[in-house]
């Protein structure tokens, strides 16, 4: 049965994503033209794809995805393209793209939704039409991206994983609250990535929300962390850190995604996932084109191809991320998935953008030196 009910109920998430969503008559950042402003784009039909495409997003498991089934898939409709990826963090794809904005080496992005909102304030990225992605009409509302400068493939809440064994064995809380983490008991078990990295910025963001603030009044979420970071030796500078921390038992809470976090319980980490109390952001992965792209009508393609049914199911059975359109999932996997979407915190991912320079700022001088003390 093909329905938002039981498997994924997005049009549950009304009003759930980010202010940074909104109507395609929306003028981009940096003077860019809207679909409007341009001749009509081409129907996906019409698209006679290049014969090479270099596609840009995260390491791991999903570059692992990305090359060993989205790309063969791609390549049995269109062989004659190349594929390349280049794998790397959203900030480290955004820097990237805007280094080469003169001569781009990128087509497509798919990164997550506050790196591809600052992109988009910077200008990098081309509009999207749903006449040659057309796809683009399944996509939900509440998951549209400002300016159509992107689109959203999947998205995931972010949370507090924890091992359930260690937690046991030591007799340490069972996480309910952000505010968990600044409990003397994590001392000693708590691993948490630098604000660079995703992870630890939405933990700072939503230890704001669950002290009164929000992402503009951050003073609460700093506080809180600078109380975290003497729990622990160093903040974590990659996901990969924050996974070798957990595996080898020498933490034994972390926040990250549910998506990741079921990763690696198949992996054989004894983890659980909680939706703190005061909620939980989410975190989108957005395929964006990059402005002046070698090979747009490839790029279309393939961004319409990753909105596919098939690639879409893919996404929620090997990477546990939830679908940005309507698809039958099974049973099994749409359970895992479930969360209560009533708990969904809507953050303006323009202020995130914004602001990220002097939270990283304010991070270094007041947080970092705190480490371990």
């Amino acid at each position: 049965m093909k329905t938002w009910g039981t498997i994924l109920s997005i049009t549950a998430l009304s009003g759930a994503l980010l202010s940074g969503c909104a109507s395609s008559t929306d003028k981009p950042a940096g003077g860019a033209a809207t679909p409007a402003d341009k001749a009509p784009a081409k129907t996906a039909a019409a698209l006679v794809p290049e014969k090479q495409l270099v596609v840009a997003g995260n390491g791991s498991t999903v570059e692992q995805l990305m090359k060993d089934e989205i790309f063969k898939k791609f390549n049995q409709k269109y062989p004659d393209v190349k594929l390349t990826y280049v794998s790397g963090v959203s900030t480290e794809i955004v820097a990237k793209v805007k280094a080469q904005k003169a001569s781009p080496q990128i087509d497509v992005t798919v990164i997550e939704g506050g790196e591809q909102e600052g992109g988009r304030v910077e200008g990098l990225w081309e509009p999207l039409s749903d006449q040659s992605i057309p796809n683009m009409k399944k996509v939900n509302a509440d998951l549209k991206v400002k300016d159509n400068s992107g689109v959203a493939v999947n998205y995931t809440p972010m949370g507090i994983s924890y091992n359930a064994e260690i937690v046991k064995a030591k007799g340490l809380p069972i996480p309910t609250s952000w505010n968990d983490l600044a409990k003397p008991e994590m001392k000693g078990n708590l691993t948490i990535a630098e604000i660079s990295s995703n992870f630890g910025r939405s933990a700072l963001i939503m230890l704001a929300y669950a002290n009164g603030g929000s992402e503009n009044s951050m003073d609460p979420g700093f506080e809180k962390f600078k109380t975290m970071a003497g729990y622990m030796p160093t903040f974590a500078k990659s996901s990969a850190q924050l996974q070798q921390d957990l595996q080898n038992k020498t933490a034994a809470y972390t926040t990250w995604t549910q998506a990741r976090s079921l990763v690696q319980k198949d992996a054989g980490l004894n983890l659980e996932f909680v939706v703190p109390k005061e909620g939980t952001n989410l975190v989108p992965n957005v395929a964006t084109i990059v402005k002046g792209a070698k090979d747009p009508n490839a790029a279309q393609l393939f961004i319409d191809f990753l909105l596919s049914d098939e690639v879409q199911v893919l996404y929620g059975q090997k990477l546990y991320y939830n679908p940005a359109v309507p698809v039958t999932l099974p049973k099994d996997i749409a359970d895992k998935l479930n969360f209560d979407r009533s708990k969904v915190v809507k953050l303006d991912l323009e202020a995130v953008g914004k602001n990220t320079s002097q939270w990283l700022d304010r991070f270094n001088k007041e947080v970092a030196p705190k480490v371990g003390k």
